[in-house]
């Protein structure tokens, strides 16, 4: 039997991660147990967008902005890669552009801050960007570029050598009775236990999330070749069709005009859910995507049609010399359909966090200190 420990951490995904360095800076020992030698799920197959920009004002562009503090404060002191990238949402219709100045309406005065740019001021700065019928941008600093993949492989060794917490990878929970967990490498001893197994929420809290109305989501994506220093974005990008996608946008009164109109010119877009991002990491690769099949539409297979409208949306705004596609993956999260997270209690001392939908790496610490904070109220 093992030692016992404060806090047992299940999953080290991007959230269970989060929760781990919370728990220890305030003084827990903390053990985190992943079945897999590295986490595979949605916190290796997304952008790297931290995205505040995404969140509504309010209370979750709060907490966004908190994690994002957090991100900042981890990523300098591991030495992991990251760029204060921004974000640019690119505008080549007036109704697109018409959303843009709503949007940048609604945020003056607000924390979100950003700012609507010229097409000129666009071409001095991204001259990637097809410049042809660009009707304006809208312009926020506050975005930041991570690698994913890097991200989880790497973050665990800093947390155990400048947090002490402790992992234990190709370890499956089987069951938990607190202090005891039963695991596939022996019991485990904990005072409490987080779970953060992403769409694997079932495994360990069936009962708590059995009415939850979680609902699983296939994403498709793609990662070009490393580029190095000879094409360099350096922000993430964003075009008209992600307008439609992100509650942030949801305010601004000629939205639902902006949304019909693509109803009518671009239906299989619509109907996959496509709305085409571009981050690029250290390496100079591209990721693209990205899809959004819902429940039932969600099959084992892809479909090289989803990733051929990406690309060809991709070619309406920007211009990559000899792109070549070198991975194409999928990913499949779980989201609420009101609600930004769930979480859960389905025992004593046992809290299990999911339903981030697409915006794990976003929310992740701010959520994490959440939920921490409410462990130790």
């Amino acid at each position: 039997m093992s030692a016992e420990y404060d806090v047992g951490v299940v999953g080290a995904g991007i959230l269970g991660l989060a929760h781990a360095y919370h728990l220890a800076r305030r003084g827990q020992r903390v053990l985190v147990l992943e079945r897999h030698r590295r986490a595979q799920g949605a916190s290796v197959r997304n952008f790297g967008m931290i995205w505040p920009i995404g969140q509504p004002l309010g209370p979750l562009f709060h907490l966004a902005n908190r994690s994002r503090d957090f991100w900042l404060e981890v990523l300098r002191a591991s030495g992991l890669w990251h760029r204060q990238s921004g974000s640019l949402h690119l505008a080549y219709h007036d109704d697109e552009a018409q959303v843009l100045r709503e949007f940048a309406a609604e945020s003056a005065g607000s924390p979100r801050h950003c700012e609507l740019w010229s097409p000129l001021q666009v071409a001095a700065r991204f001259p990637a960007i097809v410049q042809a019928n660009l009707r304006a941008a809208l312009w926020s600093p506050a975005e930041l570029a991570v690698d994913p993949r890097e991200i989880i492989a790497e973050l665990p060794g800093w947390l155990s050598h400048a947090h002490g917490v402790d992992f234990e990878f190709g370890t499956t929970v089987l069951g938990h009775d607190l202090p005891r967990v039963g695991t596939t490498s022996g019991e485990k001893r904990v005072r409490r236990l987080v779970v953060c197994t992403g769409a694997d929420f079932r495994d360990l809290a069936p009962e708590a999330f059995r009415d939850a109305g979680l609902i699983p989501c296939k994403l498709q994506m793609m990662r070009s070749q490393p580029f190095g220093d000879r094409f360099r974005l350096d922000t993430h990008l964003a075009a008209g069709l992600t307008l439609c996608h992100y509650a942030s946008f949801a305010n601004c009164p000629t939205l639902p005009a902006l949304a019909k109109r693509f109803d009518a010119e671009l239906p299989e877009h619509r109907r996959l859910g496509i709305h085409v991002l571009v981050s690029q990491n250290g390496r100079g690769e591209l990721t693209l995507g990205d899809s959004h099949e819902y429940g039932d539409a969600i099959g084992p297979f892809d479909d090289p049609k989803i990733d051929a409208l990406i690309l060809d949306y991709l070619r309406t705004f920007l211009a990559v010399p000899d792109l070549e596609i070198q991975s194409r993956w999928n990913g499949i999260y779980v989201k609420h359909p009101t609600e930004a997270f769930v979480i859960a209690r389905p025992a004593p001392d046992v809290v299990a966090v999911t339903g981030v939908g697409g915006a794990g790496m976003t929310l992740s610490f701010g959520l994490a200190e959440k939920v921490v904070n409410e462990m130790f109220a």
